[in-house]
């Protein structure tokens, strides 16, 4: 690393923190064999624990092979890209004295493998966890049968596995790639940072469509119609409703976190080369990592203290929430310190990148509150829901409306507070002792896209215990669901009962953290962007992006849309697969021997309905995703682009904040009911017309919270990565050509075919080739 211009001790930095990414992901390893060596239970729970495990390796198989020939065809994509392209300057400095033939050669080389690498990281990092929570699961229901704080750290410590990972992995290839590629690992990080979020977008869609089409299944016909409790061994979908949350909360929710914190690392490193040219300091390029290490080891000292003191609901969560402050406040006070001795000779002084870190800690915590302020089940959002159960479907389904509307525009003040935090951090910057031919508007939003940079990866530090919260979610449910179907006794079954409902809270909260990861991730990335188009045309977006020039607005109107059409079809695939569900469990009701218990249901067909409807529309809303900002900016212009991605960031996260956010208080509203004391006289519990209202109201919200408002996270960081990757090739051959026209062309065809499979599907779900029984 001597060709970056580092000095030793920098050099020593960056092995360090590499070693430290080691570390996370030894620390998981430590973890999973401290799981697996716990107690499996009974037969009977070993069973349930079976047919879990069986239908989610048959899901991520399934998976694995829809999506890798897709990621063959963008890998090769990738690769040639350098060739319409060349290398940065960057690239050309830091491989001195290499031809230009063998230096684009290893360039195209090195994205290529980084966009696998990026790929296959995420691919780990859900389907490790999503096996190791499989394991866990059975695991926790035999602890509740004697201890409420075991139970508590085998949960937790198992969802911390994956945080880990995700820590571990995604600090470990952005370090590798930094040691091997110097300044010019912007050119391949894109790569690696495409490579996470295309798959955390596959995950998150095929996951939230998976559970989703089971849940609504199951709740439809075994709570409305038949009124049985919740995971009765009796109805078909009740596996298929346990692997999904597998596939959703656990699989879907670690590769969408790990994208993100992907994707912040590459437009911080992308944004500190760019200060770096300015002002000639490299500790603009270094600290991002540097942060990034601190946070793998808070998270370890945190996530390891997590243990529940007595069988209380509120103690599991004060545990949970105790480890998340502890990692908070050792993350802050060494930001603090390595600011202090790193960037002390940074112009405007260490503490301004510092505080640009502990804001983004800071929104972490806020966003966590907010979102258990309008999702908790003691808050007054979820209270005025429950009550509304009183009028029926109607007025539930309309407080919630209102809940949710309330909240995302809180959100988007948060975000926004967020950002007037890094104008405020960079204003009064000595730009006149800078010596740059720049003007000083342009390098004075360079300073703050680089303090909104460090605010994403200063919220995303605490990514091993966000994770750890989100995974401990399906964990717990799917141990009182092994619990009811095994039959356990009543003080077993409360103890999973009251981790399930601290998991329900960990889960909102975790989304609402993602939610608001991604859109910053996305503002981020947003001025990497502008500082890549000006490095290949200085003039391009020299006025900026101009709202008045009317085919800019055009972008912006056509990015706005584009979160509406990808929610509206991933919900259609949703209402597809449910109405399949409900007909297949229907039917399997009406067999003799079923509903009156003497005969097994057949759980692999209810797993096979979900699974074929979660394959078939993967490909179509991924071509969606990548290829619609190719179009724009080929028929618009690299100015529209822009606009394009500005549509989508504020759409985006109105619509994602909205969706999760609804379905939560809807969700919360009926286990409160659920919780009361059963009295059909009363209209109080369940069974009665209010807990029916208020089951209609969570069903309507499922695929809102747990499919198309997550997926969102990913589309919208796809969108900003291709308008990334492609920016300069739009810029560097202006102009409509024939050969352009007939791409544009097919690309239209392309995106239209997309949009009609998605919208007719398959007269059944069962006739799609997309998976059989046999699978």
């Amino acid at each position: 690393m001597s060709m970056m211009g580092l000095t030793a001790i920098e050099t020593m930095a960056v092995w360090i923190v590499l070693g430290i990414a080691i570390l996370g992901l030894v620390y998981a390893l430590f973890l999973r064999q401290q799981i697996l060596r716990e107690d499996k239970g009974t037969e009977a729970m070993q069973d349930v624990w079976n047919a879990i495990r069986q239908g989610a390796d048959a899901y991520l198989s399934r998976q694995l092979r829809t999506i890798l020939p897709f990621i063959v065809v963008l890998t090769v994509a990738l690769f040639l890209s350098v060739y319409i392209v060349p290398p940065s300057a960057e690239a050309v400095e830091r491989f001195e004295g290499v031809s230009h033939n063998v230096l684009r050669l290893m360039v195209g080389l090195g994205r290529a493998l980084a966009f696998v690498m990026g790929a296959t990281f995420s691919l780990l990092v859900g389907q490790i966890g999503m096996r190791m929570a499989v394991q866990a699961n059975v695991r926790v229901a035999a602890a509740a049968r004697h201890s409420f704080s075991d139970s508590l750290r085998i949960a937790y410590r198992a969802g911390t596995i994956t945080g880990m990972l995700t820590d571990g992995l995604g600090l470990f290839g952005g370090t590798i790639i930094f040691i091997v590629f110097g300044k010019a690992a912007p050119d391949v990080l894109l790569g690696f940072g495409f490579g996470g979020t295309l798959v955390a977008l596959f995950m998150r869609v095929g996951g939230g469509i998976f559970t989703k089409a089971a849940d609504v299944g199951a709740d439809l016909v075994g709570k409305v119609e038949q009124d049985m409790p919740e995971d009765d061994p009796r109805n078909a979908a009740v596996i298929a409703d346990l692997v999904g949350d597998n596939v959703g909360d656990c699989a879907g929710m670690a590769a969408d976190i790990f994208e993100s914190y992907e994707v912040t690392i590459v437009s911080g490193l992308i944004l500190g080369l760019a200060l770096t040219a300015i002002t000639g300091n490299i500790e603009w390029i270094l600290f991002p990592l540097l942060v990034r290490g601190i946070g793998v080891l808070a998270s370890i000292v945190g996530t390891y203290l997590v243990k529940g003191q007595s069988a209380a609901r509120g103690n599991a969560m004060r545990a949970i929430f105790r480890g998340f402050l502890t990692s908070a406040v050792i993350s802050v006070v060494l930001f603090g310190i390595i600011a202090m001795v790193y960037m002390q000779d940074v112009p405007g002084g260490w503490w301004r990148p510092f505080l640009s870190t502990a804001v983004g800690v800071l929104l972490a915590i806020v966003i966590d509150r907010l979102t258990d302020y309008f999702t908790g089940a003691h808050s007054k959002s979820v209270q005025e829901i429950r009550d509304s159960t009183d009028g029926g479907p109607a007025t539930t389904i309309l407080s919630g409306l209102a809940a949710g509307y309330e909240s995302s525009v809180w959100s988007v003040v948060v975000i926004a507070l967020t950002i007037m935090a890094a104008i405020a951090i960079y204003a009064g910057m000595p730009l006149e002792q800078l010596t740059t031919s720049l003007p000083a508007g342009a390098v004075q939003v360079a300073f703050v896209l680089y303090g909104v940079a460090l605010t994403g990866i200063g919220m995303l530090t605490l990514t091993g215990n966000n994770v750890a919260m989100d995974s401990f979610g399906p964990i717990a449910d799917n141990a009182n669901g092994i619990g009811e179907m095994a039959g356990l006794d009543d003080n077993a079954r409360q103890i999973m009962a009251d981790l399930d409902a601290v998991g329900n809270t960990t889960k909102a909260i975790t989304k609402g953290i993602a939610i608001g990861s991604a859109v910053i991730a996305a503002v981020s990335l947003f001025g990497a962007f502008i500082t890549d188009v000006g490095k290949i045309d200085p003039t391009a977006l020299a006025g900026g992006i101009r709202v008045s020039e009317p085919v800019v607005f055009v972008g912006i109107l056509l990015g706005g849309a584009l979160p509406w059409l990808f929610s509206s079809l991933a919900i259609k695939s949703v209402s597809r697969a449910a109405g399949q569900m409900v007909e297949e469990v229907r039917r399997q009701f009406r067999i003799p021997g079923i509903i009156e218990g003497t005969r097994k249901p057949d759980y692999a067909r209810a797993v096979t309905i979900s699974t074929a409807a979660a394959q078939r529309d993967l490909i179509n809303l991924a071509v969606i995703a990548v290829v619609t900002p190719i179009l724009v900016g080929l028929l618009l212009n690299v100015e529209a682009l822009g606009g394009f991605q500005a549509g989508i960031i504020l759409s985006g996260q109105l619509l994602a904040v909205f969706m999760a956010n609804t379905g939560g208080a809807w969700d919360n509203a009926k286990k409160v009911i659920e919780d009361e004391p059963r009295s059909l006289e009363a209209n109080t519990g369940k069974g009665s017309e209010r807990h029916k209202a208020s089951v209609v109201g969570d069903t309507v919200g499922d695929p809102l919270k747990d499919t198309a408002g997550p997926a969102l996270n990913p589309m919208i960081k796809v969108v900003n990565l291709v308008s990334l990757i492609i920016a300069p090739i739009i810029v560097r051959y202006q102009g409509f050509s024939v050969i352009e026209a007939g791409i544009v062309v097919l690309l239209m065809v392309l995106v239209g075919w997309a949009i009609t499979r998605s919208k007719r599907g398959p007269k059944t779900i069962m006739d799609t080739p997309a998976f059989s029984a046999t699978d």
